[in-house]
Protein backbone atom coordinates (compact mmCIF):
# COMPACT_ATOMS: atom_id res chain seq x y z
CA UNK A 1 0.00 0.00 0.00
CA UNK A 2 1.58 3.10 -0.94
CA UNK A 3 1.35 6.05 1.92
CA UNK A 4 1.31 9.96 1.03
CA UNK A 5 3.66 11.96 2.76
CA UNK A 6 3.10 15.73 3.13
CA UNK A 7 5.34 17.83 2.39
CA UNK A 8 5.26 21.09 4.01
CA UNK A 9 5.10 24.56 2.29
CA UNK A 10 7.84 26.14 1.74
CA UNK A 11 6.98 29.97 3.27
CA UNK A 12 10.20 31.49 2.20
CA UNK A 13 10.12 30.40 -1.19
CA UNK A 14 6.88 31.89 -1.99
CA UNK A 15 7.83 34.82 -0.23
CA UNK A 16 10.83 35.34 -2.28
CA UNK A 17 9.36 34.57 -5.19
CA UNK A 18 6.00 37.06 -4.48
CA UNK A 19 7.96 39.56 -2.95
CA UNK A 20 10.02 39.87 -6.77
CA UNK A 21 6.77 39.34 -8.73
CA UNK A 22 5.23 42.13 -6.65
CA UNK A 23 8.54 44.46 -6.76
CA UNK A 24 8.66 44.49 -10.60
CA UNK A 25 4.98 45.05 -10.79
CA UNK A 26 4.44 47.91 -8.86
CA UNK A 27 8.38 49.63 -9.18
CA UNK A 28 7.15 51.83 -12.31
CA UNK A 29 4.13 53.01 -10.55
CA UNK A 30 5.87 54.47 -7.69
CA UNK A 31 9.05 55.61 -10.00
CA UNK A 32 7.76 57.52 -12.49
CA UNK A 33 10.69 59.03 -14.23
CA UNK A 34 11.55 57.71 -17.57
CA UNK A 35 14.87 57.40 -16.87
CA UNK A 36 14.24 54.77 -14.41
CA UNK A 37 11.23 53.01 -16.96
CA UNK A 38 14.47 52.53 -19.51
CA UNK A 39 16.89 51.15 -16.12
CA UNK A 40 13.94 48.15 -15.02
CA UNK A 41 13.74 47.54 -18.51
CA UNK A 42 16.58 46.76 -19.02
CA UNK A 43 17.39 45.07 -15.82
CA UNK A 44 14.57 42.69 -16.59
CA UNK A 45 16.34 41.68 -20.17
CA UNK A 46 19.14 41.22 -17.84
CA UNK A 47 17.68 39.07 -15.30
CA UNK A 48 16.90 36.74 -18.17
CA UNK A 49 20.09 37.11 -19.85
CA UNK A 50 22.19 36.58 -16.78
CA UNK A 51 20.19 33.52 -15.16
CA UNK A 52 20.68 31.99 -18.43
CA UNK A 53 24.27 32.34 -18.27
CA UNK A 54 24.05 31.08 -14.94
CA UNK A 55 23.35 27.92 -16.66
CA UNK A 56 26.27 27.46 -17.57
CA UNK A 57 28.40 29.12 -14.83
CA UNK A 58 26.90 28.10 -11.73
CA UNK A 59 25.22 24.89 -12.66
CA UNK A 60 26.94 23.44 -15.03
CA UNK A 61 30.86 24.67 -13.84
CA UNK A 62 31.20 26.10 -17.93
CA UNK A 63 33.07 29.76 -18.08
CA UNK A 64 32.01 30.98 -21.86
CA UNK A 65 33.11 33.68 -22.94
CA UNK A 66 30.78 33.97 -25.93
CA UNK A 67 27.15 33.98 -24.93
CA UNK A 68 26.22 37.50 -26.45
CA UNK A 69 26.10 34.77 -29.45
CA UNK A 70 22.79 33.10 -28.40
CA UNK A 71 21.25 36.35 -26.99
CA UNK A 72 22.69 38.79 -30.24
CA UNK A 73 21.93 36.37 -32.92
CA UNK A 74 18.28 35.55 -31.37
CA UNK A 75 17.77 39.70 -31.59
CA UNK A 76 18.80 39.59 -34.70
CA UNK A 77 16.06 37.30 -35.90
CA UNK A 78 13.65 38.29 -34.08
CA UNK A 79 14.12 41.65 -35.64
CA UNK A 80 13.86 40.44 -39.29
CA UNK A 81 10.61 38.18 -37.74
CA UNK A 82 9.25 41.94 -36.87
CA UNK A 83 10.02 43.38 -40.53
CA UNK A 84 8.27 40.37 -41.85
CA UNK A 85 5.25 40.35 -40.15
CA UNK A 86 4.87 44.26 -40.46
CA UNK A 87 5.01 43.32 -44.22
CA UNK A 88 2.45 40.89 -44.10
CA UNK A 89 4.73 37.98 -45.00
CA UNK A 90 2.84 36.25 -42.06
CA UNK A 91 1.23 36.56 -38.78
CA UNK A 92 2.75 36.55 -35.20
CA UNK A 93 1.58 38.09 -32.24
CA UNK A 94 4.53 40.72 -30.92
CA UNK A 95 4.08 39.47 -27.42
CA UNK A 96 5.01 35.49 -28.77
CA UNK A 97 7.58 37.36 -31.21
CA UNK A 98 10.63 36.87 -28.01
CA UNK A 99 10.16 32.91 -28.80
CA UNK A 100 11.75 33.74 -31.98
CA UNK A 101 14.85 34.55 -30.64
CA UNK A 102 14.93 31.69 -28.44
CA UNK A 103 14.34 29.32 -31.23
CA UNK A 104 17.05 30.88 -32.79
CA UNK A 105 19.27 30.44 -29.79
CA UNK A 106 18.24 26.80 -29.41
CA UNK A 107 19.38 26.07 -33.18
CA UNK A 108 22.95 28.06 -32.86
CA UNK A 109 23.20 25.97 -29.23
CA UNK A 110 23.14 23.05 -30.66
CA UNK A 111 25.01 24.32 -33.92
CA UNK A 112 27.81 25.95 -31.70
CA UNK A 113 27.10 23.89 -28.56
CA UNK A 114 28.52 20.59 -30.05
CA UNK A 115 31.53 21.77 -30.22
CA UNK A 116 32.29 23.72 -27.28
CA UNK A 117 31.00 21.61 -25.00
CA UNK A 118 32.68 18.56 -26.32
CA UNK A 119 35.64 19.52 -23.67
CA UNK A 120 35.49 21.77 -19.88
CA UNK A 121 37.44 24.14 -18.35
CA UNK A 122 39.91 26.44 -19.90
CA UNK A 123 39.50 24.55 -23.36
CA UNK A 124 35.84 25.63 -23.42
CA UNK A 125 36.43 28.93 -22.58
CA UNK A 126 38.82 29.50 -24.93
CA UNK A 127 36.63 27.49 -28.13
CA UNK A 128 33.70 30.02 -26.96
CA UNK A 129 35.47 32.97 -27.04
CA UNK A 130 37.04 31.88 -30.36
CA UNK A 131 33.19 31.29 -31.41
CA UNK A 132 32.17 35.04 -30.24
CA UNK A 133 34.65 36.49 -32.00
CA UNK A 134 33.84 34.42 -35.30
CA UNK A 135 30.20 35.52 -35.04
CA UNK A 136 31.37 38.87 -34.43
CA UNK A 137 33.47 39.57 -37.57
CA UNK A 138 30.53 38.10 -39.07
CA UNK A 139 28.18 40.78 -38.53
CA UNK A 140 30.71 43.11 -40.07
CA UNK A 141 31.33 40.80 -42.99
CA UNK A 142 27.23 40.05 -44.03
CA UNK A 143 25.63 43.69 -43.93
CA UNK A 144 22.76 41.63 -45.62
CA UNK A 145 21.58 39.49 -42.80
CA UNK A 146 23.46 42.11 -40.03
CA UNK A 147 22.87 45.04 -41.55
CA UNK A 148 26.61 46.30 -41.02
CA UNK A 149 27.68 49.07 -38.52
CA UNK A 150 23.88 50.59 -38.74
CA UNK A 151 21.93 47.37 -37.54
CA UNK A 152 18.94 46.52 -38.19
CA UNK A 153 16.06 48.89 -37.44
CA UNK A 154 12.68 47.57 -36.93
CA UNK A 155 8.75 48.78 -35.65
CA UNK A 156 7.10 46.84 -32.42
CA UNK A 157 3.79 48.88 -33.32
CA UNK A 158 2.70 46.89 -35.98
CA UNK A 159 -1.23 44.18 -36.39
CA UNK A 160 -4.44 45.66 -34.95
CA UNK A 161 -3.99 46.69 -30.78
CA UNK A 162 -5.21 43.87 -28.81
CA UNK A 163 -6.68 45.58 -25.74
CA UNK A 164 -5.61 48.60 -26.43
CA UNK A 165 -2.39 47.51 -26.19
CA UNK A 166 0.22 48.28 -29.05
CA UNK A 167 3.12 48.53 -27.06
CA UNK A 168 4.41 51.62 -28.29
CA UNK A 169 4.52 53.09 -24.83
CA UNK A 170 7.25 51.92 -23.13
CA UNK A 171 5.38 51.33 -19.86
CA UNK A 172 3.77 48.54 -21.95
CA UNK A 173 6.73 46.99 -23.50
CA UNK A 174 8.12 47.24 -19.52
CA UNK A 175 5.38 44.76 -18.56
CA UNK A 176 5.56 42.75 -21.46
CA UNK A 177 9.71 42.16 -20.18
CA UNK A 178 8.18 41.50 -17.03
CA UNK A 179 6.02 38.52 -18.20
CA UNK A 180 8.39 37.06 -19.79
CA UNK A 181 11.07 37.48 -16.82
CA UNK A 182 9.27 36.49 -14.44
CA UNK A 183 7.92 32.95 -16.81
CA UNK A 184 11.51 32.48 -17.76
CA UNK A 185 12.77 32.59 -13.69
CA UNK A 186 10.18 30.18 -12.97
CA UNK A 187 11.58 28.05 -16.01
CA UNK A 188 15.04 27.76 -15.11
CA UNK A 189 14.73 27.70 -11.46
CA UNK A 190 12.22 23.98 -12.37
CA UNK A 191 15.43 22.87 -14.36
CA UNK A 192 17.40 23.48 -11.59
CA UNK A 193 15.15 20.47 -10.04
CA UNK A 194 15.31 18.34 -13.48
CA UNK A 195 17.45 15.06 -13.43
CA UNK A 196 19.30 17.08 -15.69
CA UNK A 197 20.42 19.80 -13.74
CA UNK A 198 21.13 18.04 -11.02
CA UNK A 199 23.80 15.82 -13.34
CA UNK A 200 24.87 19.00 -14.59
CA UNK A 201 25.67 20.03 -10.81
CA UNK A 202 27.74 16.66 -10.93
CA UNK A 203 29.60 17.33 -13.96
CA UNK A 204 30.29 20.31 -12.52
CA UNK A 205 31.79 18.98 -9.17
CA UNK A 206 32.74 15.62 -10.40
CA UNK A 207 33.01 14.87 -13.89
CA UNK A 208 34.65 11.65 -13.45
CA UNK A 209 32.42 10.46 -11.30
CA UNK A 210 29.70 10.99 -13.38
CA UNK A 211 30.71 9.25 -16.43
CA UNK A 212 31.88 6.28 -14.04
CA UNK A 213 27.94 5.90 -12.93
CA UNK A 214 27.06 5.94 -16.63
CA UNK A 215 26.40 9.62 -17.45
CA UNK A 216 27.79 11.07 -20.76
CA UNK A 217 28.98 14.32 -19.51
CA UNK A 218 29.47 15.73 -22.85
CA UNK A 219 25.82 15.20 -23.44
CA UNK A 220 24.77 16.73 -20.30
CA UNK A 221 26.92 19.83 -21.21
CA UNK A 222 25.72 20.12 -24.54
CA UNK A 223 22.08 20.16 -23.66
CA UNK A 224 22.70 22.33 -21.22
CA UNK A 225 24.36 24.92 -23.18
CA UNK A 226 21.34 24.68 -25.52
CA UNK A 227 18.57 25.37 -22.91
CA UNK A 228 20.97 28.28 -22.13
CA UNK A 229 20.91 28.90 -25.65
CA UNK A 230 17.52 29.04 -25.52
CA UNK A 231 16.98 31.58 -22.71
CA UNK A 232 19.52 34.12 -24.24
CA UNK A 233 18.02 33.98 -27.31
CA UNK A 234 14.66 35.80 -25.45
CA UNK A 235 16.67 38.25 -23.40
CA UNK A 236 17.61 38.88 -27.26
CA UNK A 237 14.11 39.53 -28.48
CA UNK A 238 13.00 41.32 -25.19
CA UNK A 239 16.56 43.68 -26.53
CA UNK A 240 15.06 43.74 -29.96
CA UNK A 241 11.59 44.68 -28.89
CA UNK A 242 13.11 47.19 -26.39
CA UNK A 243 15.27 49.29 -28.64
CA UNK A 244 13.83 48.87 -31.97
CA UNK A 245 17.20 47.99 -33.03
CA UNK A 246 19.93 45.45 -33.46
CA UNK A 247 23.57 46.04 -34.06
CA UNK A 248 26.97 44.40 -34.20
CA UNK A 249 27.10 45.00 -30.39
CA UNK A 250 24.67 42.83 -29.27
CA UNK A 251 26.62 39.98 -30.45
CA UNK A 252 30.16 41.43 -29.19
CA UNK A 253 32.64 40.97 -26.80
CA UNK A 254 31.59 43.55 -24.48
CA UNK A 255 28.04 42.12 -23.92
CA UNK A 256 29.63 38.63 -23.00
CA UNK A 257 32.16 39.95 -20.39
CA UNK A 258 28.80 42.40 -18.77
CA UNK A 259 27.18 38.81 -18.30
CA UNK A 260 30.11 37.56 -17.06
CA UNK A 261 30.35 40.48 -14.32
CA UNK A 262 26.83 40.76 -13.53
CA UNK A 263 26.60 36.72 -12.61
CA UNK A 264 30.00 36.53 -10.78
CA UNK A 265 29.12 40.18 -8.70
CA UNK A 266 25.75 38.92 -7.74
CA UNK A 267 26.72 35.13 -6.77
CA UNK A 268 27.06 32.27 -9.82
CA UNK A 269 26.43 29.52 -7.01
CA UNK A 270 23.07 31.41 -6.03
CA UNK A 271 20.21 31.17 -8.48
CA UNK A 272 18.85 34.86 -7.07
CA UNK A 273 22.78 35.63 -7.65
CA UNK A 274 22.59 36.79 -10.90
CA UNK A 275 18.84 38.59 -10.36
CA UNK A 276 20.96 40.81 -7.64
CA UNK A 277 24.12 41.09 -10.42
CA UNK A 278 21.98 42.36 -12.79
CA UNK A 279 20.01 44.97 -11.13
CA UNK A 280 23.86 46.37 -9.15
CA UNK A 281 25.26 46.08 -13.02
CA UNK A 282 22.54 47.91 -14.81
CA UNK A 283 22.66 50.49 -12.35
CA UNK A 284 25.96 50.98 -12.56
CA UNK A 285 26.00 51.34 -16.08
CA UNK A 286 23.09 53.32 -16.88
CA UNK A 287 22.49 54.93 -13.33
CA UNK A 288 26.03 55.69 -12.56
CA UNK A 289 26.85 56.07 -15.94
CA UNK A 290 24.24 59.04 -16.37
CA UNK A 291 26.17 61.20 -13.87
CA UNK A 292 30.00 60.24 -13.83
CA UNK A 293 32.23 59.43 -16.85
CA UNK A 294 33.85 57.13 -13.70
CA UNK A 295 31.33 54.86 -14.19
CA UNK A 296 33.71 51.67 -15.52
CA UNK A 297 36.41 52.18 -12.79
CA UNK A 298 33.88 52.11 -10.02
CA UNK A 299 32.60 49.35 -11.56
CA UNK A 300 35.86 47.43 -12.27
CA UNK A 301 36.62 48.23 -9.07
CA UNK A 302 33.79 46.72 -7.13
CA UNK A 303 34.31 44.02 -9.39
CA UNK A 304 37.97 43.09 -7.93
CA UNK A 305 36.61 43.68 -4.26
CA UNK A 306 34.22 40.92 -4.98
CA UNK A 307 37.00 38.59 -6.63
CA UNK A 308 39.17 39.33 -3.48
CA UNK A 309 37.06 39.15 -0.38
CA UNK A 310 33.23 37.55 -1.38
CA UNK A 311 34.44 35.30 -4.14
CA UNK A 312 30.26 34.36 -3.73
CA UNK A 313 28.97 37.45 -4.75
CA UNK A 314 26.39 39.57 -3.29
CA UNK A 315 24.36 36.62 -2.62
CA UNK A 316 27.06 34.87 -0.26
CA UNK A 317 26.92 38.20 1.70
CA UNK A 318 23.23 37.82 2.22
CA UNK A 319 23.16 33.89 2.41
CA UNK A 320 25.63 33.77 5.64
CA UNK A 321 23.23 36.28 7.43
CA UNK A 322 20.27 33.59 7.30
CA UNK A 323 21.59 31.01 9.98
CA UNK A 324 22.55 34.51 12.20
CA UNK A 325 18.53 35.62 11.98
CA UNK A 326 17.44 31.84 12.70
CA UNK A 327 19.90 32.33 15.92
CA UNK A 328 18.98 35.87 17.09
CA UNK A 329 22.34 37.23 17.11
CA UNK A 330 22.00 40.09 14.65
CA UNK A 331 22.41 41.79 17.21
CA UNK A 332 25.74 41.38 17.80
CA UNK A 333 26.35 42.92 14.53
CA UNK A 334 24.39 46.10 14.51
CA UNK A 335 26.88 48.32 16.13
CA UNK A 336 29.91 47.06 14.11
CA UNK A 337 28.15 47.35 10.80
CA UNK A 338 27.00 50.73 11.57
CA UNK A 339 30.57 51.63 12.58
CA UNK A 340 31.62 50.01 9.39
CA UNK A 341 29.06 52.30 7.19
CA UNK A 342 29.76 55.44 9.00
CA UNK A 343 33.64 54.72 8.64
CA UNK A 344 33.50 53.42 4.62
CA UNK A 345 31.66 56.42 3.81
CA UNK A 346 34.06 58.78 4.53
CA UNK A 347 36.46 56.47 2.63
CA UNK A 348 33.84 56.06 -0.07
CA UNK A 349 33.45 60.16 0.07
CA UNK A 350 37.55 60.21 -0.15
CA UNK A 351 37.95 57.90 -3.02
CA UNK A 352 35.27 59.44 -5.32
CA UNK A 353 36.01 63.01 -4.68
CA UNK A 354 39.51 62.23 -5.52
CA UNK A 355 38.46 59.63 -8.62
CA UNK A 356 36.15 62.57 -10.03
CA UNK A 357 38.65 65.20 -9.71
CA UNK A 358 41.14 63.31 -11.48
CA UNK A 359 38.76 62.74 -14.38
CA UNK A 360 37.88 66.33 -14.58
CA UNK A 361 41.54 67.44 -14.67
CA UNK A 362 42.32 65.32 -17.41
CA UNK A 363 39.72 65.78 -19.72
CA UNK A 364 38.52 69.43 -18.77
CA UNK A 365 41.03 71.12 -16.75
CA UNK A 366 41.87 73.61 -19.54
CA UNK A 367 38.23 74.26 -20.82
CA UNK A 368 36.36 74.38 -17.92
CA UNK A 369 38.70 74.19 -14.47
CA UNK A 370 35.57 74.46 -11.93
CA UNK A 371 33.84 71.78 -11.03
CA UNK A 372 31.21 70.84 -8.64
CA UNK A 373 31.02 67.98 -6.41
CA UNK A 374 28.88 67.07 -3.19
CA UNK A 375 27.21 70.72 -3.49
CA UNK A 376 30.97 72.09 -3.56
CA UNK A 377 32.04 74.38 -6.27
CA UNK A 378 35.92 74.26 -6.67
CA UNK A 379 38.82 74.66 -9.10
CA UNK A 380 40.92 71.52 -10.09
CA UNK A 381 43.84 73.29 -10.69
CA UNK A 382 44.00 74.25 -6.94
CA UNK A 383 45.72 72.31 -5.08
CA UNK A 384 43.20 72.26 -1.57
CA UNK A 385 40.62 69.47 -3.12
CA UNK A 386 43.16 67.75 -4.04
CA UNK A 387 44.67 67.58 -0.30
CA UNK A 388 41.29 67.04 1.13
CA UNK A 389 40.39 64.29 -0.82
CA UNK A 390 43.12 62.11 -0.38
CA UNK A 391 42.97 62.85 3.27
CA UNK A 392 39.44 61.69 3.54
CA UNK A 393 40.47 58.87 1.68
CA UNK A 394 43.36 57.72 3.87
CA UNK A 395 41.61 59.17 7.09
CA UNK A 396 38.61 56.74 6.45
CA UNK A 397 40.91 53.35 4.95
CA UNK A 398 43.00 54.05 8.79
CA UNK A 399 39.53 54.38 10.81
CA UNK A 400 37.49 51.57 8.64
CA UNK A 401 40.98 49.66 9.97
CA UNK A 402 39.13 49.29 13.44
CA UNK A 403 35.89 49.02 12.24
CA UNK A 404 36.36 46.05 10.36
CA UNK A 405 38.20 44.48 12.91
CA UNK A 406 35.25 44.74 15.17
CA UNK A 407 33.34 43.13 12.24
CA UNK A 408 35.56 40.54 12.38
CA UNK A 409 35.42 39.67 16.16
CA UNK A 410 31.47 39.91 16.00
CA UNK A 411 31.64 37.09 13.55
CA UNK A 412 34.59 34.78 15.23
CA UNK A 413 31.78 35.39 18.79
CA UNK A 414 28.71 34.62 16.57
CA UNK A 415 30.77 31.59 15.03
CA UNK A 416 31.40 30.01 18.40
CA UNK A 417 28.54 30.37 19.71
CA UNK A 418 26.56 28.88 16.17
CA UNK A 419 29.40 25.76 17.35
CA UNK A 420 28.47 25.31 20.95
CA UNK A 421 24.76 25.81 20.30
CA UNK A 422 25.66 22.15 17.58
CA UNK A 423 27.49 20.26 19.76
CA UNK A 424 24.59 20.64 22.31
Amino acid sequence: MTRLKYSPLNLGRWLVWGGTALLMIVLPLILTAGFTLTLLSQIGIGIIFALSYNMLLGQGGMLSFGHAVYSGLGAYFTVHALNLISKGSFYFPVTLVPLVGGLAGIVFGVIFGYVTTKKSGTTFAMISLGIGEMVAACSLMFPGFFGGEGGVTTNRVIGQPFLGITYGPSIQVYYLIVGWALVCMVAMFAWTQTPLGRMANAVRDNPERAEFVGYDTHMVRFLTLVIAGFFAGIAGGLNCLNYEIVTAENVGALRSAGVLIATFIGGAGFFFGPVIGSIVFFTMVTAVGAVTKAWAFYLGLMFLLIVLYAPGGFASLIAMHVPVIKARLMRRLWLPYAATVATGTVLLIGLISLVEITYHYSLEAETAPEMKLFSFAFKVTDGAPWAIAAGLLVGGFIISRFAWNAVGRAWGEIVHILQDRAAA
